[in-house]
């Protein structure tokens, strides 16, 4: 039924259907429908899956991505290459109409230009990318220091890139390439090669699909969209998915609920629970996925509750138009990532390759100029592994980003006097300006710091001063072992807790079908978490409460976050002032009126980076 976790319940209906001969109503064998032999092979296999979890009792928070193992090579390298390739790029961003007028776009060509579907399927037909080359793409992604490629597998178009069984509607059945190449093997042999790791973009909203659009017949698609998912991680073993497609639209209906993301993102993790995914799997919430996805902007400063990761086109748009001049300068994109590092983001830069595969020189060109930055003089220190200072605030003249003790300072404008202004103490024990032998002093007055470099920038994109600190001392891990959880079968959280038990984490994602216990239905239920915070650092931090429905949080008896009206996955933040070592008393009371249920407790400060308050730093209640 759509609306609802897909669970166990979808998987036997797909194994059924499978058995049987295939899925209802793909009897047609066009070259964009699905016969039921097609589909029977595409779906076999199905029935080994391990089922994602679902139901009473059910936690979707695998971990905390913030510190998690599973997505430390994600936060660590900081620069990958998004690429948009498709049908669309055959006809580089112009149609003519038969009327004689010409229409712009690019991969959105198909819808804005009207173009009807069997013409589309002419022009894919002559689709032919000879000269998509797999080792030419993973280099030119290497020598731009980016450490990480995402591709369309399948764009809104439903054009699959991939040798899918589940229709003709792909590059090896439905186009003038060769039908013995698979340019997804190719990319992923030559990634290995280079040492970049591999991800795929994957559409939800598809124009193509026949039964998408049509709410009584949406399951049967999701269930053709779960087996090419299957197929990509069976055959090519991502590092990433990155869907698309999830918003509210027509031309055609796009009936996609968060329901139905809490289905896809569980069925994801199933089949490889490394993968890292963007928020896009569900409605673009913080409660969604792995990462934040701006599109086109950068934030102005760190993302509370999520990772991030900014999409950013090389001149203006995604899919390869031979029109569009608007490319922006090297030094501008290399800026953006180094700004987009200092507030621990990711940074994905688009390229458009033509109709024959080839990425356009004007993108090579400056991602080569990027790397270039990157090698000299150990710039990349200030990139890579990289995150927000937090104990100095952003300055004018450029930004500065924080690796362990080491602060790298990016000088955008350069002078004989910079200054910086101290969030909280710390000491200085040198300062460099990398690829230099300059002398450089550093003074601090207060909440101001003086660096003052004795000679001339290194670099006309950003010259980079590295500053060694010494944070205040910290107190020594702690000993905690989660809050005092208690859990209600009710909405209003009295009476006896239906189950007490220890909460190492507040780290859950209930969503629509999970809850507390097996004993608790999700239709309706409290929590209260009581115990103690313990920090490791005298200073103020950042508590942050991801809740949906509603929070009330208390500290040191305070009532801190009061927002008990009923609504959807939101952070709230306060600061407040915390000793090193002191227990410091807390609860959390939650409840689900209705819709879906999300609790997570965060903190992070000036020497603490955002985090999930971590199991050691929380003690049980009495």
């Amino acid at each position: 039924m759509i609306g609802r976790s897909w669970g166990s319940t979808l998987l036997a209906v797909v194994v059924t259907a499978a058995l049987a001969g295939g899925i209802p109503g793909q009897s047609q064998t066009g070259p964009n429908q699905t016969g039921a032999a097609q589909t029977e092979t595409a779906l076999a296999g199905h029935d080994h899956l391990p089922k994602p979890p679902s139901g009473p009792g059910t936690n979707y928070a695998v971990d905390d991505p913030f510190t998690a193992q599973r997505t430390q090579w994600w936060r660590d390298d900081r620069f990958g290459m998004f690429i948009h390739f498709g049908v669309y790029s055959h006809l580089a961003g112009e149609y003519r109409r038969p009327d004689g007028t010409t229409c712009r776009d690019a991969e959105w060509i198909k819808r804005q230009c009207g173009i009807p579907q069997d013409e589309y399927e002419r022009i894919a037909a002559r689709f032919n990318p000879a000269d998509f080359d797999a080792d030419a793409i993973a280099r030119t992604a290497k020598e731009a220091g980016q450490k990480y490629i995402v591709i369309t597998s399948k764009h809104h178009d439903g054009y699959a890139l991939w040798p899918t069984k589940v229709n003709r509607w792909n590059l090896r059945d439905h186009s003038s390439f060769d039908k013995r190449r698979d340019i997804f093997a190719e990319l992923k042999a030559a990634t290995e090669r280079h040492g970049i790791k591999l991800g795929f973009y994957y559409s939800i909203w598809d124009w193509n699909d026949r039964d998408f659009a049509d709410p009584a017949r949406f399951d049967t698609y999701k269930r053709r969209m779960y087996a090419q998912l299957k197929e990509l991680v069976d055959r090519y073993r991502p590092k990433v998915f990155w869907f698309d497609g999830e918003w509210s639209t027509d031309r055609p209906n796009n009936p996609w609920l968060t329901q139905d993301g809490e289905g896809l993102e569980a069925y994801v993790r199933a089949l490889d629970p490394n993968i890292v995914v963007n928020n896009r799997v569900g409605k673009r919430r913080l409660s969604d996925g792995d990462t934040g996805t701006p599109e086109q902007t950068i934030p102005a400063a760190p993302v509370n509750g999520q990772l991030w990761e900014s999409c950013m086109t090389i001149n203006g748009t995604w899919g390869h138009a031979a029109w569009d001049n608007r490319w922006k300068s090297p030094v501008d994109l290399t800026r953006n990532l180094i700004s987009i590092a200092s507030r621990s983001g990711n940074y994905l830069l688009n390229v458009g390759p033509d109709g024959s595969g080839r990425i356009p020189q004007e993108s090579v060109d400056r991602l080569r100029a990027m790397g270039d930055w990157l090698r000299q003089n150990g710039h990349s220190d200030a990139v890579y592994g990289a995150g927000t200072p937090g104990i100095v605030a952003e300055p004018k003249w450029g930004v500065v980003s924080r690796r362990g003790n080491t602060l790298y300072a990016s000088v955008y404008q350069w002078d004989s006097s910079l200054t910086l202004k101290a969030l909280s103490p710390f000491g200085i024990t040198g300062a460099r300006v990398l690829g230099s032998e300059q002398r450089v002093d550093v003074s601090r007055a207060g909440d101001t710091v003086t660096i003052s470099p004795s000679g001339q920038p290194t670099n006309a994109v950003a010259s980079v001063i590295a500053i060694d600190v010494t944070p205040p001392a910290e107190a020594p891990p702690g000993t905690g072992t989660g809050l005092t959880g208690s859990y209600f079968a009710n909405r209003n959280g009295g009476g006896t807790p239906t189950v007490s038990k220890l909460a190492p984490q507040i780290n859950f994602n209930w969503k629509y079908t999970g809850s507390p216990d097996p004993g608790i239905l999700y239709s309706g239920f409290a929590a209260r978490w009581n115990g103690f915070l313990q920090p490791r650092h005298t200073e103020t931090y950042q508590i942050s409460t991801l809740t949906s429905n509603t929070v009330r949080l208390w500290i040191d008896d305070k009532l801190v976050i009061d927002d008990w009206v009923d609504h959807g996955p939101v952070i709230h933040s306060i600061s407040v002032p915390l000793v090193a070592g002191q227990r410091h008393k807390i609860r959390i009371d939650v409840k689900k009126e209705s819709n879906e249920a999300t609790a997570k407790l965060l903190w992070s400060s000036p020497n603490t980076p955002q985090q999930i308050v971590p199991v050691t730093q929380l003690y049980p209640a009495g």
